[in-house]
């Protein structure tokens, strides 16, 4: 459907009730969602561009004009960006604290020049929006605050406050982040975390829905560097030792290493759940792995995917390599970068205690690139999952909720660092074909737009009405 904005008085754009977008026409709150939409994705909030203030101050002003009090509206400077608080207030009828709702305004940059359409302006074609953050993270950021200011008009009253913090710097260092869930805590600080930036459906290729996927945790990030040094000399004397010899024997040493295997109550619950949907051998790895973590076929079949290794342990990978000064000289320094995705609670110092036994070369200097944050894994709470569940099944009935260890890095991982159990329950579902995330020419389904909506206003009513 070709959509237009039109421009209206906010009441009469939010009281409207919500359609299904299969209707020839958007609703008014439809609009609206689009207005918000379009607007974020012109912002080109990446890195280095200090656009982030602006989009934070666009979104205050829209929850100043749907009534939400100043009082309750913060935006944290922080140096180039920023972060945004926005609070919803309840009654209090539940007794509880409240829920912190997160996604994030920057993106990873884009440039017009490489892209078929430009990438910040929001081009609707072929049943698509094309634009930079279509899916991460304008989408997330669009959904929260166009279902805030919805319930706001529809006069709905949370029995608990609803609180969004919207981070301003996911996609590089994280500093709102951690702002948002430590320093900020006055604020922010609630039972658990809804993530707009993580989990949603899987679609099969013929566009049948295959699960709903709930992050529930993610691995450790943390990129190591290890470095051999050598006398060097000229290149026509060759010596016994040297640093590139040395440090190829110690990458190997790391390749041929598996670490042992790791589960918890998430990740098998994940391949039970699997299992059904995945054919073959894999699916009888899933599924025996789950019974079974040490059956040692199911973990060398699971181990062979590249998609499922991760989720079966720790895993470290050379990623980077650097030697040498001259073409004529023996290399006096050669370093190898080895990033490793570490399971919940197995640790970042026991992890790099294990390269170094692996590899067996005290001379090696080892180093972190910088502060990892190690974070658990939450638990699969009843309070979470049956809201969930109720606004997954009311566009897609009886659809799986798998809950999943996420082996990238979210916002999640420093709210679960910080005590807040923490969820990924975004309300996208998409084709594995259709994710163009970071990469040229995101997009996103346009129905996708509109059942996301319609997702996170269940999911909002249920888990606080």
């Amino acid at each position: 459907m070709k959509l237009t904005l039109t421009a209206v008085a906010l009441a009469a754009t939010l009281l409207a009730p919500l359609a299904h977008a299969s209707q020839d026409a958007p609703t008014a709150h439809e609009q609206k969602a689009l207005e918000i939409y379009r607007t974020a994705i012109s912002m080109r909030t990446a890195e280095g561009f200090g656009n982030v203030p602006k989009l934070a101050n666009y979104l205050a002003a829209e929850f100043k004009a749907a009534g939400f009090d100043e009082a309750d509206i913060h935006i944290k400077d922080m140096g180039e960006t920023a972060a945004l608080i926005v609070r919803y207030r309840g009654d209090g009828s539940s007794g509880k604290k409240p829920i912190l709702l997160s996604a994030h305004m920057d993106v990873v940059d884009a440039h017009p020049e490489d892209w078929e359409r430009d990438p910040f302006t929001l081009i609707e074609e072929d049943g698509y929006f094309f634009g930079r953050g279509t899916a991460d993270n304008k989408m997330g950021i669009t959904s929260l605050t166009s279902n805030f200011l919805r319930l706001k008009a529809e006069e709905f009253v949370p029995n608990r406050d609803l609180i969004i913090a919207f981070s301003g710097d996911e996609e590089t260092g994280m500093v709102t982040t951690k702002a948002l869930a430590n320093d900020f805590r006055d604020l922010t600080g609630a039972e658990f975390v809804l993530i707009a930036d993580a989990g949603g459906g899987a679609l099969a290729e013929d566009g049948s829905v295959l699960s709903y996927n709930m992050q529930a945790a993610e691995k450790t990030y943390v990129t190591f560097e290890m470095t051999v040094t050598n006398p060097g000399g000229h290149s026509s004397r060759p010596r016994s030792d040297n640093a590139i010899y040395d440090l190829a024997d110690a990458l190997k040493k790391i390749q041929a290493y598996q670490f042992p295997v790791s589960s918890s109550e998430l990740t098998r619950t994940f391949f039970r759940k699997s299992a059904d949907q995945a054919e073959g051998d894999l699916g009888k790895a899933m599924a025996t792995f789950a019974k079974n973590p040490n059956d040692a076929w199911a973990v060398k079949t699971l181990r062979s995917y590249p998609e499922y290794v991760g989720t079966t342990g720790t895993t470290c990978v050379a990623t980077m390599l650097k030697a040498g000064h001259a073409e004529n000289a023996l290399p006096q320094t050669a370093t190898a970068t080895v990033n490793c995705r570490i399971f919940p609670g197995a640790g970042v110092e026991n992890t790099l205690n294990t390269l170094k036994e692996v590899v067996g070369n005290p001379a090696i200097n080892w180093t972190v690139t910088y502060e990892p944050t190690e974070s658990p894994a939450s638990p699969l709470r009843d309070d979470v999952i049956g809201p969930l569940t109720k606004a997954v099944h009311a566009l897609h009935p009886g659809v799986e909720i798998v809950p999943y260890m996420e082996s990238g890095g979210t916002d999640g991982m420093h709210f679960r660092a910080a005590g807040m159990d923490s969820y990924g329950v975004s309300g996208i579902f998409m084709k594995g074909s259709d994710v163009y995330a970071h990469g040229l020419n995101e997009r996103l389904p346009v129905k996708a737009f509109y059942d996301a909506l319609e997702h996170w206003h269940i999911l909002l009513t249920e888990i606080a009405g």
